[in-house]
């Protein structure tokens, strides 16, 4: 079985990134896929004042709509997946989640940010590039 982690973050991007990964699965019925959501950490400050319960549903709410069309689309394609909401900055919660999963590959959207290779592939895509051994498939 090859397991195929897509993180989601509700742009076009890695929904294009979704799509690649959906086409490769329905090629092959050993591809399994994992959709990952990476939410942000609250900042200290705002975990002192809000209970616990209020925070946890926040995350749960911001990841289900960066989920929804990735689910959408993997669901109307008849495609097995498991999903998850992590929290941590998104690098290294993709990292993470690939080593703790078992994850052979990540396919994931091309973004253009600051500097020049970040202008190419992102500043979470350059970093989980140093941060993972498995291939980084990078989706236009």
């Amino acid at each position: 079985m090859t397991k195929i982690l897509v993180p989601v973050d509700g742009s076009e991007h890695s929904l294009r990134a979704v799509l690649h990964a959906a086409a490769r699965a329905a090629a092959d019925a050993n591809v399994e896929i994992h959709l990952l959501n990476a939410q942000a950490p609250m900042p200290q400050s705002v975990t002192t004042f809000v209970d616990r319960a209020a925070v946890d549903g926040y995350h749960r709410e911001q990841g289900d709509a960066e989920l929804k069309a990735a689910r959408a689309t993997l669901d109307k394609a008849g495609i097995k997946y498991k999903s998850k909401i992590a929290i941590g900055a998104p690098a290294e919660a993709i990292a993470s989640y690939a080593e703790e999963n078992g994850c052979d590959e990540v396919v994931m959207g091309a973004r253009g940010l600051g500097s020049v290779l970040n202008l190419l592939l992102g500043s979470t895509t350059t970093k989980l590039l140093h941060l993972v051994k498995i291939p980084v498939t990078i989706v236009k």
